[in-house]
């Protein structure tokens, strides 16, 4: 180093994101709800791991954990549904997430949780392992430009990470409606070890019972996207 001049510093990595935070407004009432009902649906993350049997108070029948549930449309129909199961949702957009909280509480549902957090977070440092039934992951970003594929969050590490939270026998159901990105889903998965594909090599699943047809789909359909599901068993 020539004399009088700093040492460069040195940048901290930072990860690659697979969300960008773009709220937008926050309407008065999607922030009471945040305000009023987080105390009872929502969960803060920390340096601990979830107990779910404590947080439900009770040992369910199926827990399930959606990443990124959106409106929360998904999420409130499938709890309304199975009422024996309990159901984890994680979004980092808060207004989602406020919509979603006062849903629950109109339902009169409480098989709900929801953190606001980065999922990739909070898989690593608040989801015991073995501890989930049901990971689903439906219509993600597809960060549709190549030079952004780097940022979708199926990944090989992604996936390995999903494969140490699922119990023996647990699902990662997938979902979208790109078909750049089904395929790169589907060679994602296929070549993860630890899991079997349920449809069989290559194929991808009918849309099951258990995934709510939303108006995201179905506006979807009409512009003539077509919907794939996986459906990888954890071995």
């Amino acid at each position: 180093m020539r004399a009088g001049l700093p040492e460069k510093a040195v940048q901290p990595h930072r990860p690659i994101r697979s969300f960008v935070r773009r709220e937008g407004r926050i309407t008065p009432s999607q922030q009471r709800s945040l305000t009023q009902l987080w105390p009872r649906y929502g969960l803060d993350v920390g340096d601990y791991l979830f107990d779910f049997q404590e947080i439900f108070g009770r040992k369910a029948s199926c827990l399930v954990l959606e990443i990124g549930f959106g409106d929360g449309v998904s999420l409130l129909q499938q709890a309304q549904a199975h009422p024996e199961n309990d159901y984890l949702g994680i979004e980092v957009h808060r207004p989602g997430a406020g919509r979603l909280l006062r849903a629950l509480e109109s339902a009169e549902l409480d098989n709900v949780r929801v953190v606001c957090e980065d999922a990739v977070s909070v898989l690593r440092e608040n989801i015991p392992e073995q501890s989930l039934d049901v990971v689903q992951l439906f219509f993600p970003d597809p960060w549709h430009k190549k030079r952004h594929h780097k940022r979708r969050i199926v990944q090989p590490d992604f996936v390995q990470l999903v494969r140490s939270r699922l119990r023996s026998g647990g699902y990662f159901h997938l979902a979208t409606d790109w078909e750049d990105y089904a395929q790169h889903m589907m060679a994602t998965l296929e070549s993860a070890p630890g899991y079997r594909n349920t449809a069989g090599v290559d194929n991808f699943v009918p849309r099951p019972d258990s995934r709510p047809l939303t108006k995201f789909e179905l506006r979807g359909q009409r512009l003539g996207h077509g919907v794939r599901d996986l459906i990888f068993e954890r071995q």
